[in-house]
């Protein structure tokens, strides 16, 4: 398994957001978690890259314990945390913003050919390379931040919630980019609102209430699932 989390437990103050969580990811796999806001999807990813402090539990990528490791000694492991909320830096340009994923590389020379795959997958971000960062669309930015993790080549690429406050046109086109980083070779773990997207794209998938993992199985299955359907999918008929 490239990533194996067991009986994580985080606390922000007296409130438990997470609950002895346990699940796995396999090398080449796209991963959804979903559930309801507040369920702890994004506090589990924050979990994972160091942002936020683990109270028990362990987290395993690649053999190698990362739990209690600060965010850039994760990073440099080979895990990017792409956040929501977007986040460029808006004052710089395009090209500016991918180069700041790039600070865990060894040399220059990686960055520019990760630079070269970033522009070939998403040509808008080639041809506003040189534009303000704030001044693109939602849908761009997100491009950019996405883009902006895969310059750090990593093997593993969370993902939080990349379709919020996009048109459903935008949404298609960015679950297709992720499939297409996927086929390339880059392990994604999604956290996603948008349910049936987020098991329309991923292998397996698990879904969180209150902090703790209720069901879990093929994205497929989950998909047919009638109490999938009527809690996430808008389906009250079952």
């Amino acid at each position: 398994m490239l990533l194996t989390v067991d009986h994580l437990s985080v606390f922000y103050g007296s409130i438990q957001a997470l609950r002895e969580v346990s699940f796995t990811v396999a090398k080449g796999e796209i991963v959804s978690l979903i559930g309801a806001n507040g369920a702890g999807k994004s506090t589990t990813l924050r979990a994972l890259s160091g942002v936020v402090r683990t109270e028990a539990g362990s987290i395993v990528h690649d053999g190698t314990s990362i739990a209690g490791l600060p965010s850039h000694r994760i990073a440099r492991l080979g895990i990017a945390h792409v956040p929501e909320g977007r986040g460029v830096f808006g004052n710089m340009s395009v090209r500016e913003n991918l180069e700041m994923g790039g600070y865990t590389r060894s040399s220059r020379e990686e960055v520019e050919e990760s630079l070269e795959q970033v522009f070939g997958l998403f040509p808008r971000l080639a041809e506003r390379a040189h534009q303000f960062a704030g001044t693109l669309s939602g849908g761009e930015q997100q491009m950019l931040v996405i883009g902006r993790g895969l310059v750090q080549k990593p093997d593993l690429m969370l993902l939080d919630e990349p379709s919020m406050g996009l048109s459903p046109l935008l949404v298609s086109e960015i679950f297709r980019m992720i499939a297409e980083i996927n086929k390339a070779g880059t392990t994604i773990l999604l956290v996603e609102q948008n349910a049936s997207m987020a098991l329309a794209v991923a292998d397996r998938a698990y879904v969180l209430e209150t902090g703790k993992i209720v069901l879990e199985g093929m994205a497929s299955d989950l998909l047919e699932d009638p109490k999938v359907r009527a809690a996430y999918l808008g389906d009250e008929t079952g």
